[in-house]
């Protein structure tokens, strides 16, 4: 069987600074494109066999693994290399007990070599505290982190470290086909799931405490979806090419993996608070979701999911893995793309509480970083007078260990988070703009959010984030490679493989998606997908709708089984008589534009955001806003009550007699009445 490996034999990589948005300034200080070392006319594997007295020891690990073959170092393509020392190596085998490479297992050579190899280019200018986009041939994803040292003639350098112990001793070898960095540790290979990770933690013994006497350590074990196939084989080029569909080359998973992400209070934090053991902890949780569901007061079995404990320790958790820079959208996409001085950046993920929803936020300026459940713009109120601190979630550099697990990441909180009062009713009580992408798990654990197919090319300028503009369906030429999922491999969607097609195309900084990426659904579709729950309230429903393409169809648009309206032809642009889009600028001062936002919401229709548009794939050139644009509306389709403990679904079904037809599903909204319906705080134009 050809893997993904072998599929892209033409993509250079090209060495161009992204995904600077460090917490730690030191970590910026990158020498520059023109200062790497180029090893001329070296692929990978003939630059590992000039330097045999740095790695012989590694070269014979490759060589003796069936997983990685060292001649496939050798084609083009685009690798990153993490090449241990031979003392790395030596060190690594004394602490087996062994003396000789040849002493390790063939399954130890696989797992050694597979762990230090990356299909995809990766230099120090792409590195600034993250989790790297792409995962390595064994399918983990390995953690950058950086600090400054004192070198020996007593200046201050940057130092990178790979999953926090694996130094790069030489930075940035470029070779034909990708970059080496030699380490001076061999990076491990965990293979502990996330409950055994956290559970030896010292620093967050009382929540894992909870966690296991709430069962929920149980609910974390799963990883890999045993019944899951990939036989899709009408294409040559291997088993998993779906198809060239519109602009993208899709290729199904070749596995489905589940995964975790938690967030996690450590022992100190909650000292902060007087939660000291666990009998602490459990009268706190019984303060807060008793308040919200007195109807389960009563329940004391902390197995129930019921139970006020087991509320607190699953809201902590969601079904998914995402690391951190990937928790929200990254900062070359918000530089370039973001108006972050009006609306902070910010997406919601359904935790394993049921029925329960989480707020992380991306904001700029002063208070810069990531949060659960905060509100507020910049460093102050939101346009409606309110801000909430929210709990920061400290970066990987700023954690002591290596969080992350073969099926799953934890993350740092530093203060106290929860689905009680105030985040129902304060935090949520706003317009939650929903990205596509993350409504459902398989979209966030498989990578597919964000970046295209390992191994597979992507776009050489920003490696695993960001694809190039192309309208040729040819894989040979076209570099912007997707994740397909076929029926029953998507959480929270149901359709079939007959009439539907669905991928999440990578993201473009030239397109008007919000955030760069969006669900790509195709064919003669019809296709069911559950909201997230939101508090109890009453709600108006929106989708972003794309206009103006001719393949676009018709589509009819359903709410918990009941017909929205009549379909919206797709194919129109937004200045047609039936929708009426008109620009700002026609339109003329303040109250006029106001007046028309409010007609053009009585029809049903509103404008796009204000905080973001498009630039150019490159981040040059000036802004163009999506409200700003007639094709990018968002189309009203019913207001709707929910109890905050029911399930909502919305199917969405092509009526164009077209087997051609796309729906390019961006975002939804979920806007409470008291913002859609506020005559003294009225909807913003962000």
């Amino acid at each position: 069987m050809k893997t993904i490996a072998n599929l892209s034999t033409k993509m250079f990589a090209v060495v161009v600074s992204v995904l600077a948005f460090s917490l730690l300034p030191s970590c910026n200080d990158d020498p520059g494109v023109e200062n790497y070392y180029t090893a001329k006319g070296d692929m990978a594997n003939s630059y590992l066999s000039n330097h045999p007295e740095r790695f012989s020891e590694f070269i014979s690990i490759i060589q003796k693994s069936h997983m990685v073959s060292f001649d496939l170092l050798g084609t083009y393509g685009s690798y990153t290399v993490f090449a241990p020392t031979n003392e790395a190596v030596k060190d690594f085998l004394a602490g087996r007990g062994l003396s000789s490479v040849d002493e390790l297992s063939v399954a130890d050579c696989d797992t050694i070599a597979a762990m230090h190899i990356i299909e995809q280019s990766f230099f120090t200018s792409d590195f600034s505290d993250i989790t790297l986009p792409t995962m390595n041939m064994l399918d983990r994803y390995l953690t950058i982190t950086c600090d400054s040292i004192k070198t020996d003639d007593g200046q201050i350098d940057i130092a990178y470290y790979v999953n926090k112990k694996s130094q790069l001793i030489v930075n940035d070898d470029s070779v034909e086909n990708g970059v080496v960095h030699t380490i001076n540790h061999v990076i491990d290979a965990t293979n502990e799931m996330l409950p055994e990770l956290m559970h030896r933690d010292s620093t967050i013994s009382l929540f894992y405490t909870a966690l296991a006497i709430t069962g929920m350590k149980d609910s974390l074990e799963r990883y890999i979806d045993d019944s899951y196939h990939c036989d899709v084989d009408s294409f040559e080029k291997g088993t998993c090419y779906a198809t060239a569909v519109e602009y993208d080359n899709v290729f199904y998973m070749e596995k489905r993996y589940y995964g975790y992400t938690g967030f996690i209070e450590p022992d100190a934090v909650y000292a902060e608070h007087g939660i000291n053991n666990i009998d602490d902890l459990i009268a706190h949780a019984k303060e807060v979701y008793d308040d919200m569901y007195p109807e389960d007061a009563g329940v004391t079995d902390f197995t129930d999911r019921r139970n006020s404990l087991n509320r607190w320790v699953s809201y902590h958790f969601l079904p998914c893995r995402i690391v951190y820079n990937m928790l929200t959208p990254d900062n070359k996409m918000l530089t370039a793309n973001f108006d972050r001085r009006h609306w902070d950046a910010a997406d919601w993920y359904e935790t394993m509480m049921p029925h329960s929803i989480m707020k992380v936020s991306y904001p700029s300026g002063s208070e810069q970083g990531r949060y659960v459940n905060r509100r507020g713009v910049q460093n102050r109120r939101d346009g409606r007078g309110v801000k909430v601190p929210g709990s920061r979630i400290l970066s990987p550099s700023e954690a002591a260990s290596n969080l992350m697990a073969v099926n799953g990441v934890y993350h740092y909180l530093t203060d106290l988070i929860d689905y009680g009062r105030q985040t129902q009713e304060v935090v949520l009580n706003e317009r939650l703009r929903i990205d596509a992408t993350t409504l459902s798990p398989d979209f966030m654990t498989s990578g597919a959010r964000g970046h295209g197919v390992r191994g597979v090319g992507g776009c050489p300028e920003f490696p695993g984030q960001y694809g190039l503009k192309s309208t040729s369906s040819d894989p040979e030429i076209n570099p912007n490679t997707c994740i397909g999922f076929k029926a029953g491999s998507a959480a929270n969607f149901i359709y079939n493989d007959v009439n539907t097609h669905l991928h999440v195309r990578n993201r473009y900084l030239d397109f008007w998606s919000y955030y760069g990426d969006e669900v790509m659904i195709c064919g003669m579709y019809d296709v069911q997908f559950k909201l997230p729950p939101v508090p109890e309230g009453d709600y108006e429903f929106r989708i972003q709708v794309c206009l103006g393409f001719d393949n676009r169809g018709i589509i009819q648009v359903y709410f918990d089984g009941k017909p929205c309206g009549i379909p919206v032809d797709m194919r129109k642009h937004g200045d047609d008589a039936s929708i009426g889009w008109r620009s700002d600028t026609d339109l003329g001062d303040e109250e006029a534009i106001a007046a028309y936002d409010k007609a053009l919401h009585n029809r049903g229709w509103m404008k796009g955001p204000a905080s973001y548009g498009n630039t150019s794939s490159s981040g040059e050139g000036s802004r163009a806003p999506n409200r700003d644009t007639r094709e990018t509306l968002r189309r009203i389709y019913t207001t709707f009550h929910t109890d905050g403990k029911t399930d909502h679904w919305v199917r969405v079904q092509q009526k164009l007699e077209s087997t051609n037809g796309t729906f390019p599903f961006d975002y939804i909204e979920l806007c409470p009445r008291s913002v859609y319906n506020n005559e003294l705080y009225p909807e913003d134009k962000w």
